[in-house]
Order: C-alpha cells, then sequence, then structure tokens
C-alpha cells in the first residue's frame, strides 16, 4: 500500500467541486456512467485495431444501488486502469484521459465516440459521498489490479487487490447529507434523463440474487459470505433512431421514437426533419413539428441536447434560434462546446453554424413540403401558421425564405401565397394611391356584418388570427411595397379601400354640426371620437370601429412589443352615417327628442359589437320592452 497527495493547485478544490463546479448534484451520476462508457468504448477501438488481442467479451455498465450499506457502484469491462496510470489520470486533477486518448487514435473507427473532453467528472463523486474507491484491473497482460481510496481530501491510498474481471468499479459510500441517492427510484429517474440513449448497455437492478462476496469474504464458518445485489436490466436505447441513416428508418420507426421521447404525450407530430451533417461540423438529430397551441410558452424546452448520446440540457436557447424552441426532438453534436461540467453551453463560432444550419434545414424543409404536396401542406398550415409567423418575424433569413410558403386563407377556404393573393384582388382592392389592401378579419361571427358588406362588394376577407398577427402583417407591410392589411371592422369599408370617387352627402355642413352634439352627447367623448360620414343608404346608420393603428398597437403592447409608445387608451371611431333616413330622422325631430333617437341608434350600433354591456344592456332592453308594452 502507498499513500500520496492528488496533485492539484489548491486544497480547496473539493469545496469548489461540491459547491461551484456543477450546477446540480445529480451530474455526479451521468459523470461517471460517462466515464464508464468511455472505457467501453475505448475497448471497442483497441480491439478494432487488433491492439488488443484477448477475450473482449460483454461490453456493459452496472449501477448497483446498495442502500443497507449506503454505497453505489459504478461497474464496466472497459479498458482499466494500472497504478501508475491512476496516477496520471486520477491523481492529476484535469488532466483529461479520454482527451488524450481521442487526439492518439483521431481517425481510428468509433475514437470520435469517447464521450469525456473534462478531467474533472470523476471527482463529482465527491458531490455526494464522504468516501470513493476505485477498483480496478487494466487490459494489459500480467496486470496487477488496485485499489485507490480517498475520503475528498487531498490525500490518497493506492492499494494491490485481487480483482478477476477487466474494468473499473467506482464505489461511492454517500454521504448522510446526499441520502436522496439511496432511493432506487431517484437513481432510476436520473438513469432515464441522462443516460437513456447512451451507446453502451447501461443496467440497473429491479430484483435481487446472492453471489459469492467479490472481495472473498467469510463467514463465522470459515465460508464465503453470499451478498445481495440487484440483477440489473438494461435502461437504454443504444442505437436511437437519430443516430441511423435516414434511409434505414420508416415512417413508424420516426414515430416509434418520438413515443419513446415523450411517453406522455398524446398527439402525433405534423412532420419531422432528420439532421446529419459530419462538415464542417458534426450534427445529427431528429426535430418535430407538434401542433403548436396558442400559448408559445408550453411548447418550450422539449428539444434534448446530446453530446455522443449523453444529455446534456433541454435549454437549448443558446444553440438554436428562438423559435425553433417551439420544436421536439434531438440534437447530438460533440462539436458545441460547454464547460468543464458539461451542464452550461458557451459560445463560438461552432454553435453559431449550427445553429444557422439548423434555421435552414427547416426553412427547406418546409419550402420542399409545400412545393412537393401543396394541398397536404395547406392542411397542416392551421398548425404551422404560428410557427412560420414567429420565424419571419425574429430571423431574416427564414423569412426570406418563408416568403414562399407562407399562406393567406381566404373566408371561402382557398390559400393563396402572399404575392399570389396580391395578385388576385389587385384589380378590386386596390385604392386611389395604388395600394393593394388586404381585409381580414380575426372573428368570423362577431365580424359578420362587416365580412358581408365587404362581400356584397365583391371584396375577398382572409383570416388571420394569432397572438402575433399584429406584428407580421407590419413586417410584411414594411418588405412588400404597396401592400397594406386592414381588419375588416377598423374603419368603413369606404375608407378602409378609399377610391377616388366619394358619394355626396345629404347633410349639409349646418346640419351635421347641429346633429354632432347630440350624438357625442350619447356617447363618452373620452373613448368615443364621433365622425360624419357619407355613406351608401344601405351601411348602417351607424358603426362602430376600432382604428387600425390603435388596435394594433394594443395588441402588440398585449405581446410586448408595443411599450415603447406607452400604453394605449381604449378609443373607437363612430361614424355616423350621413345618407342614412335614420340619420335624416333624428335631424327631423324636436330638439328634446334628438337624444333619445341618438341613443337608441348608438346602442345599435355597440350592440352589433358586443360592446354594450351591464347596466347599459340592461337599460337598453329594457327601453325597449318598455317601447313594446
Amino acid at each position: 500500500m502507498r499513500t500520496g497527495q492528488i496533485n492539484v493547485q489548491t486544497e480547496n478544490i473539493f469545496p469548489i467541486i461540491k459547491k461551484f463546479l456543477y450546477s446540480d448534484h445529480e451530474i455526479f451520476l451521468r459523470e461517471l456512467v460517462s466515464n464508464a462508457v468511455d472505457a467501453s468504448q475505448k475497448m471497442k477501438v483497441l480491439a478494432a485495431n487488433g491492439e488488443f488481442k484477448g477475450e473482449l467479451g460483454e461490453l456493459k455498465v452496472e449501477v448497483i444501488l446498495d442502500a443497507p450499506n449506503k454505497t453505489l457502484t459504478i461497474r464496466d469491462r472497459g479498458i482499466g486502469l494500472t497504478a501508475d496510470e491512476i496516477d496520471k489520470y486520477i491523481n492529476q486533477i484535469a488532466f483529461s484521459g479520454a482527451e488524450e486518448f481521442v487526439q492518439q487514435y483521431k481517425g481510428n473507427e468509433g475514437a470520435e465516440q469517447i464521450i469525456g473532453h473534462f478531467g474533472l467528472g470523476f471527482y463529482s463523486a465527491f458531490m455526494v459521498a464522504e468516501k470513493v474507491q476505485i477498483k480496478t484491473l487494466s487490459r494489459h497482460d500480467g496486470a496487477q489490479a488496485v485499489q485507490w481510496e480517498s475520503n475528498g481530501s487531498p490525500e490518497y491510498t493506492i492499494t494491490d487487490i485481487e480483482k478477476e474481471e477487466r474494468g473499473t468499479d467506482i464505489i461511492l459510500y454517500i454521504s448522510e447529507e446526499s441520502a436522496e441517492f439511496l432511493d432506487k427510484a431517484r437513481i432510476g429517474g436520473i438513469l432515464d434523463k441522462y443516460c437513456k440513449f447512451l451507446p453502451i448497455p447501461v443496467f440497473f437492478g429491479n430484483k435481487t440474487e446472492y453471489i459469492d462476496s467479490p472481495d472473498g469474504e467469510k463467514d463465522e464458518n470459515d465460508k464465503v459470505k453470499r451478498v445481495a445485489i440487484d440483477v440489473p436490466n438494461q435502461i437504454n436505447n443504444v442505437s436511437p433512431a437519430w443516430t441511423k441513416a435516414p434511409v434505414d428508418l420508416s415512417d413508424e420507426d420516426y414515430a416509434s421514437f418520438y413515443r419513446e421521447l415523450y411517453p406522455s404525450t398524446f398527439e402525433s407530430p405534423l412532420f419531422h426533419i432528420h439532421l446529419n451533417v459530419d462538415y464542417p461540423f458534426n450534427l445529427t438529430g431528429i426535430l418535430y413539428f407538434p401542433k403548436i397551441k396558442e400559448n408559445v410558452e408550453v411548447q418550450r424546452n422539449k428539444i434534448n441536447l446530446y453530446s455522443n448520446q449523453v444529455f446534456i440540457t433541454d435549454s437549448v436557447a443558446e444553440i438554436v434560434p428562438e423559435f425553433l424552441t417551439l420544436l421536439h426532438g434531438v440534437i447530438d453534436s460533440p462539436d458545441i462546446p460547454l464547460n468543464v461540467s458539461r451542464s452550461y453551453l458557451q459560445s463560438d463560432g461552432n454553435v453559431k453554424k449550427i445553429s444557422a444550419h439548423i434555421t435552414k434545414k427547416v426553412a427547406d424543409k418546409l419550402a420542399e413540403m409545400f412545393k412537393k404536396d401543396r394541398k397536404d401542406f395547406e392542411e397542416k398550415w392551421e398548425d404551422l401558421q404560428i410557427f412560420v409567423q414567429y420565424g419571419s418575424l425574429s430571423e431574416d433569413k427564414f423569412a426570406e425564405k418563408a416568403k414562399s410558403f407562407s399562406l393567406l386563407k381566404s373566408l371561402d377556404g382557398a390559400y393563396h401565397t402572399i404575392e399570389e393573393y396580391k395578385e388576385k384582388i389587385s384589380p378590386l382592392q386596390t385604392n386611389k394611391d395604388g395600394k393593394v389592401i388586404v381585409l381580414y378579419s380575426n372573428d368570423t361571427e362577431g365580424q359578420y356584418s362587416f365580412i358581408k358588406k365587404a362581400k356584397d362588394r365583391g371584396y375577398d376577407v382572409v383570416e388571420l388570427a394569432g397572438p402575433l398577427v399584429p406584428h407580421w402583417i407590419a413586417k410584411l407591410e414594411n418588405e412588400i411595397e404597396n401592400l397594406s392589411f386592414a381588419r375588416v371592422d377598423a374603419d368603413t369599408l369606404d375608407k378602409l379601400i378609399q377610391k377616388s370617387d366619394e358619394i355626396p352627402s345629404k347633410l349639409s355642413k349646418e346640419q351635421e354640426e347641429l346633429l354632432q352634439p347630440v350624438f357625442e352627447g350619447v356617447v363618452n367623448q373620452q373613448k368615443f371620437t364621433v365622425k360624419f360620414e357619407s355613406m351608401s343608404e344601405s351601411d348602417a346608420p351607424i358603426i362602430i370601429t376600432q382604428p387600425e393603428f390603435i388596435r394594433r398597437m394594443m395588441e402588440q403592447q398585449k405581446m410586448g412589443g408595443g411599450g415603447m409608445f406607452g400604453a394605449f387608451p381604449e378609443m373607437y371611431n363612430m361614424h355616423v352615417n350621413a345618407n342614412h333616413p335614420a340619420i335624416q330622422t333624428v335631424l327631423s325631430k324636436p330638439a328634446e327628442e334628438q337624444a333619445s333617437v341618438a341613443k337608441q341608434l348608438t346602442d345599435l350600433a355597440l350592440l352589433a359589437q358586443g360592446m354594450l354591456k351591464g347596466e347599459a344592456l340592461d337599460s337598453f332592453i329594457e327601453r325597449n320592452v318598455n317601447q313594446i308594452v
């Protein structure tokens, strides 16, 4: 037996590891299992190169929980360590054995699958353990098995031991304050989270059998003791769908993998994109398009980031643009830089390239779908439009590509691209200034009367509803020359699509001035602006509208986009149709009766807009009932 001191720059390394290096203590199990997988992968490489000529055997990793004895063991049949290698790789903190191995065997099959790039992973064990043992037998012929032991101080001991099988056992003596990691369900949950798709089989037991004591310990009758261990069950899929070539996968394979990723999700995704890049960076993965709900926040954090099949995080905002966080699936790249704990992403050129590639891949997939089967794409548009609008607003390169497959849906069910629709409506819906006006509705029932008037004129109306619409149409107006959007109830029809010819008014200027205070007297003047306008006699006597600009600003404020303008009050225009016979009736009444008729006409207009409520609605009903009685 010999003792020594771990070669560290400061004796405070262990408190740093425990408190600051890793954000979550459960990470220790990912690190240790990943190291065990590394050791197994290295054996594969050495065997493939002919450097190891012995019996490879079953390469697997076992996680063995012994709660009564307060230990957790991570066992592998990998390359093992000699005493000298322990000195090199364990006793010198931050010297990365995996990194050295990858460099030495660069270009050899399987070398790129070595997970570890950091020498501190093993020491994460001391976040939860008061003592850690390494029992290991190297792959080299005639190697002496050794045990390394430390209680979390810089001191350690190395002892020669007997060990029959090649590989390494890491035995953690769990501390009192970390007793949660002696719970079987807790360990199972961590393994499911981080190790679900590791490339080497990982086993965790759920039934007990008895074997001879691994240390040959004897009982009072001088017989080798029998000890209980868990017979492990495999907990991981070593060949998940994203590691396979797309040509080898069927639609059912992709659907099955989606269910594997999200077992509690009952809805099937719309479609998927398979990522497979090996230059200028390595990137694989599968992204699924879910049916996006109105509340986009519930969609986030559904993309899992892996590095060589090791789960890293489900917070991928640094890797993919914000709008792509609405997708589900897996991204796997060993080229994404991680900090020493593998828990946080670091920004560099590769991250930007990967982000740009994924954005392009998504845009290309949508464009391909639209071109290949437009009818099928149109059927999916209701679920896609929020995503496409979000992408167009947040990523200029995506927006440029999206112009070719962004759709507008007419109320008759027909779909058109922006350019197709502009060309279709330009003959009738071009105003006197040469702008093509797109009339839209976000509530076909509530805006029925406005839609009917538009259709009676031969105008077309599209359906545009959703939280991003105000921002999206503002962007289109800014980018597409002579195109403007107007909600069908934003003004009178003649104002929405203003032609050069104007309808003459049947009211003189003096008559309008006489009636102005009458109508202003029946509404809240801070909320309603009364305007006399010469409209068709077939139009309503009074029309209540909210100006397009005011309404858009209010809607954008709700989405957080209009704060720069300050708070917008609720403001409406009250259009009095100067040519309607009912207005002539108001004019013909005695002064004392004009207000009651104006009030009745105004309440009818408010009722048509669903704006007559509470006491005002009750008073209106009572007044009309009394007239009948």
